[in-house]
């Protein structure tokens, strides 16, 4: 299979080095100035778009317009799912999405679903996240760190919403954003009590994981019907 990768940084070199391993070509390394047009796309059977917030939709609008089935590992641009999901309907185009390709990582959103409604009527336990990632990464919280957060909404009664802050406000779940050179992302899921403390964490210990989980949403994208997909289609979650 033919991949364009959108983003040549460290992600996109991670995926690149992986490629050959899966029988597969990088045609096109393209940064944001290169990605003008779809020429520059190189007709690539799937493109894998790894950049920053700001680019995203541009790039991802690119791609469904000009029929190039795109995998999408930058978080941060999601206030414009909605825009994206209707131009992807309208072009019949392919699009997949994650917060985190790492299967380890979306095996952990489900162990955090689980908990949190196990603890949903353990009022005397106090939930918080917190996200530690490369000083690199420019939003905040991490994208992982919200999928975790949502999941703890839907399941603990008693918080309203999440906020990127230590806050006193028992409405609020907060998630603590710490930046530390050279780290690939630890999430951390503490419920604390006057008597005891229950965690789950999740350390990645290099990019690998996350290359190889968005090469195989690439492989799933190409034999995809249209449509909209998340790591939940490729790993039956």
């Amino acid at each position: 299979m033919n991949i364009t990768l959108i983003g040549y940084g460290k992600m996109g070199k991670a995926i690149e080095a992986l490629l050959p391993s899966r029988n597969h070509t990088c045609v096109a390394k393209l940064n944001a100035e290169d990605l003008t047009s779809a020429t520059s796309l190189n007709n690539g059977d799937v493109a894998i778009e790894f950049t920053q917030p700001e680019a995203a939709f541009n790039n991802i609008k690119l791609c469904l317009e000009n029929n190039i089935p795109v995998v999408i590992g930058t978080t941060g641009w999601y206030d414009k799912f909605d825009e994206l999901k209707k131009i992807c309907i309208e072009n019949n185009g392919r699009m997949f999405h994650a917060t985190n390709f790492s299967v380890g990582v979306n095996l952990f959103f489900e162990l955090n679903k689980k908990l949190a409604k196990l603890m949903s009527n353990q009022l005397e336990y106090a939930v918080e996240i917190e996200e530690i990632h490369h000083t690199q990464k420019l939003d905040s919280p991490s994208g992982t760190a919200i999928t975790i957060a949502e999941g703890v909404l839907e399941n603990v009664n008693d918080k309203k919403q999440w906020v990127n802050e230590d806050s006193a406000n028992p409405d609020d779940l907060s998630i603590i954003s710490v930046r530390e050179p050279e780290v690939p992302g630890t999430h951390l899921v503490t419920y604390t009590s006057e008597i005891d403390e229950i965690e789950i964490k999740h350390t990645a210990f290099s990019r690998q994981g996350f290359a190889l989980g968005a090469i195989i949403a690439a492989e799933f994208l190409a034999d995809a019907k249209p449509g909209i997909y998340t790591m939940q289609d490729l790993l039956n979650l």
